[in-house]
């Protein structure tokens, strides 16, 4: 299930669900991104629950196939009694700044509300400002702090969110 994202005017970007086959460059990314390590087997678990449908990969499409491009960037989220929680966003290093995170969570945003989630909901750390300024720009408001939530480095957490319905 391919689509293009039309309301962020990435003409070259298609998003899709993630596959099992993805999981070692996601994994590449996050490492790249500095989140907090999840690892093969935990996104491999992911996939296996009723959330595959949260968990989509960005890819370029100037290719002969599709799946042969690499992934620009991905997201990761859970949809439990109605509140949507995203995990984890990434985007390449030189893939950044160019709407593809927007693109992601757009995306999930949607399909959560398919869903007929209510409320969206995640954490970010304190000094990434400009992730942060990215989910301000898609709606979302910080609600909490949660202090020395992230390890590696020991940093808080900002707690946003977003009404859905």
């Amino acid at each position: 299930m391919a689509e293009q994202s039309p309301a962020t005017g990435l003409k070259d970007i298609i998003i899709m669900r993630m596959s099992e086959h993805d999981l070692l460059e996601i994994v590449e990314i996050e490492e790249q991104s500095g989140l907090s390590r999840w690892g093969w087997a935990a996104y491999y678990a992911e996939l296996q629950s009723g959330n595959r449908e949260l968990m989509l990969v960005a890819r370029r499409t100037r290719s002969a196939t599709i799946q042969s491009t690499p992934i620009a960037g991905y997201i990761v989220a859970r949809e439990t009694a109605g509140e949507l929680h995203i995990n984890n966003v990434a985007v390449r290093p030189e893939f950044r700044r160019r709407g593809i995170g927007a693109a992601l969570l757009e995306r999930v945003i949607q399909e959560a509300r398919g869903r007929k989630a209510n409320t969206a909901f995640l954490e970010v750390r304190s000094a990434n400002v400009a992730a942060q300024a990215l989910y301000e720009r898609s709606g979302f408001r910080a609600i909490a702090r949660r202090a020395n939530y992230y390890s590696e480095p020991c940093e808080d957490a900002v707690v946003m969110s977003l009404v859905l319905g």
